[in-house]
């Protein structure tokens, strides 16, 4: 499953690229299109994460990295560095796992 994904992605982006070659200047310039593709990077980087916080493979769990998640949200909404909000995810993940709390 997730190698179809992979493939799917590949060829999307193969498809995008090949497509700036192929249209019209002012289809690629229209102010819609600048703001689908301003946007896909962030959904894309929104579901890597979900996947990464809520799946174990095709279990959905809750476990120290959802905890890890909410302090790093803590941390964004603080507006502190990202490598604080970094460290504040990771060290609160550890030390709920190392007090025993991995799923």
């Amino acid at each position: 499953m997730i190698w179809a994904a992979v493939l799917i992605a590949s060829l999307g982006t193969y498809i995008e690229k090949l497509a700036g070659f192929i249209l019209p200047a002012r289809l690629i310039e229209s102010a819609g299109l600048r703001r689908l593709t301003s946007l896909l990077p962030v959904a894309l980087l929104a579901a890597l994460v979900a996947v990464q916080t809520f799946a174990s493979g095709q279990a959905l769990v809750i476990d120290a990295r959802v905890a890890g998640l909410a302090a790093a949200i803590i941390a964004l909404v603080a507006r502190a560095p990202f490598i604080v909000v970094v460290l504040v995810a990771a060290i609160t993940a550890a030390l709920l796992r190392a007090g025993g709390w991995s799923t």
